[in-house]
């Protein structure tokens, strides 16, 4: 059998020493909110429309938070990881400017 010099694990008097590798731990990622913004302009119905399209509310849910982004000036649409966030904010913006609707989103880390 040949010896092969870079063997690690031989301790100094011959013997072989087992070397664990501590368990990788897999980091929980950071979650960001998508936040809707109050504006002016946008019908409740289109709000609505767009929480049940874009974030599988109910009615009633969408409704609630449709009223909330209204009253309070934002609300949060749902919280994610940060590329579906991007991607659900991005989505709704584009769907907005298609339809002629000046609503807006942002995301925000939770």
């Amino acid at each position: 059998m040949a010896h092969d010099d870079a063997h690690i694990g031989d301790d100094a008097e011959g013997g072989t020493q087992v070397i664990t590798r501590p368990e990788s731990q897999t980091k929980t990622p950071k979650m960001f909110q998508v936040i809707i913004l109050n504006d002016d302009f946008t019908p409740r119905d289109f709000v609505v429309h767009v929480l049940q399209r874009f974030f599988r509310k109910n009615e009633i849910e969408a409704t609630q938070l449709m009223l909330d982004v209204h009253n309070k000036g934002s609300g949060v649409a749902g919280v994610f990881t940060h590329e579906i966030a991007e991607t659900k904010a991005y989505q709704v913006n584009a769907y907005s400017r298609e339809n002629k609707y000046p609503l807006k989103t942002t995301i925000q880390e939770a």
